[in-house]
């Protein structure tokens, strides 16, 4: 993956709108960084970069509609010139997700934490 001298940090989401910071060099002609902003290989359209007084930028990336579907969509967020990612961030709507990954991942710790202790107790049996 290329690597970018541009640093997004994430602010928040407000009003359907994603807000981040961006700090970098400026483009030759010392406007805003040119960034790309997909989501289903998409262009998300409004995309607004505001310079502030330290050098840096606020950028505002409105939700798009399309993100608003059953599952998990996601936006990327990259550097125009190199391609490198960015930020990136997700939106999870519709029924909840049997199947969710946090859910799995809480199996998953559980059965852990069995395996974890049926092995102890089967080492203080066979050591003594």
């Amino acid at each position: 993956m290329p690597a970018s001298d541009l640093t997004l940090t994430r602010l928040q989401i407000s009003q359907g709108v994603w807000s981040g910071r961006l700090s970098g060099p400026a483009t030759p002609d010392g406007g805003a960084p040119l960034l790309s902003v997909t989501h289903l290989d998409q262009p998300v359209p409004g995309i607004r970069v505001i310079p502030e007084r330290d050098g840096g930028w606020t950028v505002s990336v409105p939700i798009p509609a399309s993100a608003l579907s059953d599952g998990v969509q996601t936006v990327l967020i990259r550097d125009a010139l190199t391609g490198a990612r960015l930020a990136s961030f997700a939106i999870m709507t519709g029924e909840p997700l049997e199947d969710d990954i946090r859910a799995e991942v809480d199996l998953l710790r559980a059965e852990l934490d069995m395996l974890k202790k049926a092995f102890r107790r089967h080492c203080t049996e066979t050591a003594g």
